[in-house]
């Protein structure tokens, strides 16, 4: 159950709130009384909490804007208050005699003028396509303007009417007129020059050029570039992981690689890679990749925009997943509406066929598991007298609600209390970083394992690595944040990024990935060996622990999968309600592995069995389950990934070459239809919400071919 009371953050959002409220009522009391001292006070200590909750709760900002008291709102309702202490004031000249309120109103004009101005600087510099890693010098791209004028009106307006107040409270307490003249005036011209100096970026030197000019660039580029194969993703901002994993993968192919995204966000939460990166948010402006010489996309995920580009018929599609498991989600039907999908071995064809979701044989091809390279093979239990270092990475609890998904909250606290139990153990604690999104119960049992795993710790003690150690995880730190840091100046936009980012070095990857590996051998030498670790983060990866460990405990997931690769002992927890001979048949990934119950009652007979090969029966089980889910090792999987993209570039060619024999033929092809006055697969006005026709369809049927394509040869 969730803990009583507010929550910390909730606590200091009450007292703000309360104490604004506060500051309003001895502002209207202090001017209505009149009470000079009183008055003064409050108004100014408004001003200041309200620049306070623009830089620190924002959450409390969006709370007040939902229900109408926004930034203007409460500045205008501070500003009224002065106005009428002023007013209320015996020894202060008569306000209107003073022309307090016509600038007080020019003011909110020239703030309301800067912002008309800031809206159409923002759309000027808002281009059609983001880039990376691709030579943008032709569009003349430029520095974008101070953030604070440009997208934070609510800053600017409290900063630049800063002056005015400061003036009005200080004629309050002098009776002098000048103060407030002289703060609206300066409050006026802020907001004045500022206007102009947004103004510049419409002038030709700094405006960007139009869509018809970005998107004609876009085509010159890829014909100059001659992309072959390329990765689509689409998806929100957790999901990057996703693609992440197949950048070394799509960087190592023969051709040249492509990575083409849909949201704008995603281009900097791609991780570092020399592959060009293009993202199109528009349907219509995607259908440029049709005109170039891009014959695949491999496809990590689906998404709600995967249907828009599936109706470009010169391009291939395969659907490649971010990962295996025994999971319903491994055979979404969603992946019939791909050319091909790619699985790591035997096991997933064999998932498809059984799951009878209208994906055809021919069409899964096995590539194995190119990612899993940097796995160590099994090199024997651990030494004797020294720790045995279990990981536990349990899976998320899912969007769906099949039983077993997670073993969090069923089982996690018993099995975290029975590895702890053994004072030999180091216990690595690596949950899914989506742990708690779906289901409460899950985020808090995670919680409960992490003070657990704290207060074992705190029992612990021994030699520590001396100061060196910590040192040199910190050099590696600096060095490896610098390498991957999408850090720029707070003012920096879009096409100031795209402008930086637009000339690739060629061996950044290379170098991360030398960072990468000095930092984790810096990391897991800065810490004990008896130390238990919580590893949230993303670093270091789940790779880099499968590789300390001597023992995996997950759920049945892709980690699973993964982890066979090294051939080590693995158990997965069996919360499904199942039987152990039903979990066994239903799910082929857990074959090699010790089952634990919710109980965790199995544990210790689990630990001996690492300790002591002669006990470990699933040795063989293993070697013969990992050819079955990640295919033979040779060739080589990079080498199968390889060949299997060359052939659908090859497939793609050879439908293109019958699409253009067919040219000018009685059978008119779909554009030829399109340009006849038939439906065009995406006309003029198709914009980015454009709704999608039946599911992997995209809008319009696919692409047809011959009446003869259930013959073999025209399959392709």
């Amino acid at each position: 159950m969730p803990s009583a009371g507010l929550s910390p953050r909730r606590a200091v959002q009450l007292a703000a709130l309360s104490a604004l409220l506060l500051l309003y009522s001895l502002q209207l009391a202090g001017a209505l009384l009149p009470h000079t001292a009183l008055f003064v006070a409050a108004s100014a200590l408004g001003l200041v909490l309200d620049l306070y909750l623009q830089h620190r709760q924002p959450g409390l900002l969006a709370l007040l804007g939902k229900v109408r008291f926004d930034v203007v709102t409460r500045q205008l309702l501070r500003d009224m208050l002065v106005v009428v202490g002023l007013v209320r004031l015996p020894d202060v000249e008569p306000v209107e005699e003073m022309g307090v309120v016509p600038l007080l109103l020019g003011c909110y004009a020239a703030h309301f003028f800067c912002q008309g101005v800031a809206l159409l600087v923002r759309r000027s510099r808002t281009l059609p396509i983001v880039t990376r890693n691709v030579d943008a010098s032709a569009l003349g791209l430029s520095a974008a303007p101070p953030r604070l004028l440009l997208r934070q009106p609510s800053r600017r307006l409290l900063r630049f009417m800063s002056p005015a107040t400061a003036g009005l409270l200080a004629t309050a307490v002098t009776s002098d007129r000048e103060w407030a003249l002289a703060g609206l005036g300066a409050s006026l011209l802020l907001s004045v020059v500022a206007a102009g100096y947004l103004g510049t970026w419409l002038l030709p030197r700094k405006r960007l050029p139009d869509e018809a000019r970005v998107l004609a660039w876009l085509d010159d580029w890829l014909a100059d570039y001659r992309p072959t194969t390329g990765m689509y993703f689409s998806g929100g901002a957790t999901s990057a992981y996703q693609a992440n994993m197949w950048l070394d993968t799509l960087a190592a192919l023969d051709g040249r690689p492509i990575i083409v995204l849909r949201e704008r966000f995603m281009v900097q939460k791609i991780e570092a890679t020399d592959v060009p990166i293009v993202c199109i948010p528009k349907v219509a402006h995607l259908m440029h990749l049709e005109h170039s010489t891009l014959k695949t996309l491999l496809h990590p995920a689906n998404s709600g925009k995967t249907s828009q580009v599936l109706r470009i018929p010169t391009i291939k599609h395969a659907f490649t997943n971010h990962g295996e498991s025994d999971k319903l989600s491994s055979c979404n039907p969603y992946a019939k509406a791909y050319d091909e999908v790619w699985v790591a071995g035997p096991a997933a064809r064999e998932r498809y066929q059984l799951a009878d979701i209208g994906v055809d044989d021919r069409d899964v091809v096995e590539v194995g598991r190119p990612q899993l390279a940097p796995i160590e093979p099994y090199a024997g239990p651990p030494a004797p007298g020294g720790f045995t270092t279990v990981l536990y990475a349990p899976t998320w609890e899912g969007w769906t609600d099949d039983p077993g998904n997670t073993s969090v909250i069923l089982a996690g606290e018993n099995i975290v209390r029975g590895l702890l139990a053994d004072p030999a153990v180091r216990l690595l604690y690596k949950p899914h970083p989506m742990t708690g999104s779906v289901d409460p119960r899950a985020g808090e049992a995670n919680r409960r394992i992490q003070a657990m795993i704290t207060e074992a710790n705190s029992g612990r003690s021994g030699a520590r690595p001396g100061p060196e150690a910590e040192a040199e995880l910190r050099r590696r730190t600096d060095e490896l944040d610098r390498l991957t840091s999408t850090a720029f100046r707070a003012s920096v936009d879009e096409a100031e990024r795209m402008m930086l980012q637009s000339r690739p070095d060629g061996g950044h990857a290379a170098a991360v990935t030398a960072a990468r590996e000095a930092w984790e051998a810096a990391y897991w030498a800065s810490f004990p060996t008896w130390e238990h670790q919580i590893i949230t983060g993303p670093r270091p990866g789940i790779y880099a622990c499968f590789n300390q460990a001597d023992l995996l405990v997950s759920d049945v997931s892709s980690v699973v999968s993964d982890y066979l690769s090294s051939e080590k002992p693995y158990a997965v927890a069996n919360t499904s309600g199942l039987s152990e001979r039903d979990f066994r048949a239903g799910f082929p990934t857990v074959r090699a592995a010790a089952i634990l119950s919710p109980s965790a009652t199995e544990v210790p007979e689990l630990l001996a069995s690492v300790r002591e090969p002669g006990r470990d029966g699933l040795a063989a089980a293993r070697a013969v389950l990992k050819t079955h889910l990640l295919g033979p090792s040779d060739p080589p999987s990079l080498a199968r990934f390889n060949r299997a993209a060359l052939d659908l570039c090859a497939a793609a060619d050879a439908r293109n070459s019958r699409a253009a024999a067919r040219t000018g033929s009685d059978i008119p092809g779909q554009r030829d239809d399109a340009a006849a006055g038939g439906s065009a697969t995406v006309s003029a006005g198709t914009g980015e919400d454009a709704e999608p026709g039946p599911a992997g369809t995209g809008g319009g049927a696919r692409p047809t071919e011959p009446s003869g394509a259930e013959d073999p040869a025209l399959r392709a």
